[in-house]
């Protein structure tokens, strides 16, 4: 809820997974769209009467250049395992004074790898194909941010997470 207080305009929410972000800004009054590249995620984030499509934040989407707020949450700075580019990417789906609110990894990390999702089951076996992701913590991210042009105004914790918030410099 610290980081859903800060949303500024409409939000986007990059890779939504089931919705709880979404339909609580709903609840909230805030216009929010949630998107993600699993079909089964953006039909339980309908289902909580949010509104989700089926994208990657890196094709077209509704709205570029004009969201308020954009939020990547719950370790989606590791979304396509290029931080740099994916929040060069945020920064052309924002308004000029928009807000892009992320959480960074608990720990000074830089990393990148290959992952695949497992079915939860204990079976030992992943689904689908691979792909790549990135983890990283705020000492990372925040020279991410400053080589694509953002700067830092606001940074804290809650419980064991880290959230910052940035602007475009």
């Amino acid at each position: 809820m610290s980081v859903l207080r800060l949303c500024e305009g409409s939000v986007l929410d990059v890779g939504c997974g089931p919705g709880r972000l979404v339909a609580a800004l709903s609840e909230l009054g805030s216009r929010a769209l949630g998107i993600d590249v699993s079909q089964e995620a953006v039909t339980r984030t309908v289902g909580l009467g949010a509104t989700a499509l089926c994208r990657s934040v890196f094709e077209a989407l509704p709205g570029e250049g004009r969201w308020g707020s954009v939020l990547l949450l719950d370790g989606n700075i590791g979304i396509g395992g290029r931080p740099g580019a994916l929040l060069e990417r945020c920064g052309e789906l924002l308004a000029p004074e928009g807000l892009l609110l992320a959480e960074a990894a608990p720990v000074d990390v830089d990393e990148r790898v290959e992952v695949r999702i497992d079915d939860g089951r204990g079976a030992g076996e992943p689904v689908g194909q691979s792909f790549p992701w990135a983890r990283v913590g705020a000492p990372a991210l925040l020279r991410y941010a400053a080589h694509a042009g953002w700067s830092r105004a606001a940074q804290w914790e809650s419980g064991e997470r880290s959230f910052l918030a940035l602007r475009r410099s």
